[in-house]
């Protein structure tokens, strides 16, 4: 099999109600769908997004510039188009944009690889689960009010999920920590509650408000500090109880590395296009293993549920709903789980009817 192009689509989903973080204001998804063509007839999906329509154009841009390192090749090749890709991109640097292409093609190469055996990503991979533990990741966010967050979380329990994530980032401690107090109320003792600052803290303040989060007994306290600052997240860690998790923006096994060796994170999350791509990630998972950290993907459901089947060290599945309406396929959630799908590839298709609705120029 050989590849014979690369096509790239862009889209842009509106949110019906924008989102508010500690330092995020996002009003739509922004994707940019590739698909790598074969002399087969075999087509590999992936894609790479961001927060705003006007970057578009810089993803699709770095994509195409790579194209020219795939085309004509197996993708069976993948491991070593990896290591091309990233010595190409030298010039540019490790981290960024340069991550964002190199991912999308990785994950395109994988879909193809698994399609042209029948097979899973989690089965090429090998298997140890069908199912991995979920959080709702899509609501709980800082501009809801307290009655909001608390119908809200009822919801998720109402949709069968027993774990959800809200997120940090009012003023004062107080007020943060009065919204925890309320949602751990509507969920009661037994589900598991995470905690999102999304780098919106000093690590003063998130000592403070960590050490004031313990009777609340969540899961992880995440991001509680600026991702650059390692030194500050470790210093945080060290202070408090609650497990620190971060690393979603972080990117390639050199930085979870540096993550490691500092002691930024309790768990580690590496989201699919900034670690570079599936490839990428299997090897954070376990280099993270090595050191019995556990590890969660950065949205990206879809696709990361073949990494959670694969990967023993993961424990969660952030579920968020963003990207759903893009596929054919629907995740499927039993008992607070989410099913690994035995579906050739990534076990998801786009939608071609969705891409229509969604697309804009790039």
């Amino acid at each position: 099999m050989k590849i014979t192009g690369l096509r790239t689509e862009a889209v842009q989903i509106p949110f019906e109600t924008p989102i508010r973080t500690a330092i995020h204001y996002v009003d739509s998804l922004c994707c940019v769908l590739l698909h790598i063509d074969t002399d087969e007839g075999l087509v590999g999906e992936g894609l790479v997004w961001c927060m705003t329509p006007v970057r578009l154009p810089v993803l699709d841009a770095m994509i195409q510039s790579l194209s020219g390192k795939v085309i004509g090749r197996d993708p069976h090749e993948h491991a070593g188009l990896w290591a091309e890709m990233w010595a190409d991109v030298n010039f540019f640097g490790h981290k960024g944009i340069t991550l964002f292409g190199i991912a999308a093609i990785d994950m395109a190469l994988w879909d193809l690889v698994g399609k042209a055996h029948g097979l899973s990503v989690c089965r090429l991979l090998g298997q140890s689960r069908d199912r991995v533990r979920a959080y709702h990741s899509g609501g709980l966010w800082v501009s809801l009010s307290i009655d909001e967050l608390q119908a809200q979380a009822r919801d998720y329990l109402g949709q069968g999920y027993r774990a959800m994530k809200m997120r940090l980032g009012k003023p004062s401690v107080a007020e943060d920590i009065e919204r925890v107090a309320a949602v751990r109320e509507a969920i009661g003792p037994d589900i598991d509650l995470m905690a999102d600052a999304n780098q919106g803290f000093t690590v003063n303040h998130a000592i403070r408000i960590g050490r004031a989060l313990e009777p609340y007994n969540l899961v992880w306290f995440e991001e509680p500090v600026q991702a650059y600052d390692l030194a500050g997240s470790a210093r945080v860690a060290a202070e408090i109880d609650t497990p620190i998790a971060s690393g979603e923006t972080e990117y390639a096994r050199y930085g979870f590395r540096d993550m490691i060796e500092r002691g930024a994170a309790d768990v580690l999350m590496p989201d699919l296009e900034r670690v570079g791509g599936i490839t990428e990630f299997v090897k954070v998972a376990h280099m993270a293993d090595a050191f019995d950290i556990p590890v969660s993907p950065h949205v990206y459901t879809e696709q990361s549920l073949q990494l959670c089947g694969a990967l023993n060290n993961v424990e969660y599945s952030e579920m968020m709903p963003w990207f759903g309406a893009l596929y054919n396929e629907s995740m499927e959630l039993v008992d607070g789980d989410l099913l690994i799908p035995d579906r050739p590839g990534l076990g998801f298709t786009f939608n071609p009817d969705a891409i229509g609705r969604y697309r804009i120029t790039a």
